[in-house]
């Protein structure tokens, strides 16, 4: 169990860390999967796996916007509001200064 937490906790930060260095919605998009299925060692979390789609979305990668679709007919509108709230919320914190004044 304990490697198993290793490894979510390396999955999820490296898939930060790649997404606040710019790279590509794929990465995005496959913590989107694994919270919207509870695999790769991190629990089954509809919000978070929304969040993941909708930034994944958000960085033009097709793919998430049809889950993100799916996974909103399972949620409640106040749970995709949530979503949606800390995808802002991410998106805002990680970016630089310069990028905040454009």
């Amino acid at each position: 169990m304990a490697n198993s937490s290793k490894s979510a906790q390396f999955l999820m930060e490296s898939r930060l860390v790649d997404q606040a260095t710019g790279q590509n919605g794929a990465m995005m998009y496959d913590l989107g999967v694994a919270y919207s299925t509870g695999s790769g060692g991190v629990r089954y979390d509809l919000i978070e796996a929304h969040k993941w789609f909708n930034l994944a979305a958000v960085a033009g990668f097709l793919p998430a916007q049809i889950a993100r679709a799916e996974i909103a007919t399972d949620m409640t509108a106040r749970e995709i509001a949530e979503a949606q709230r800390q995808a802002r919320n991410f998106l805002y914190s990680s970016r630089t200064p310069q990028m905040r004044a454009a």
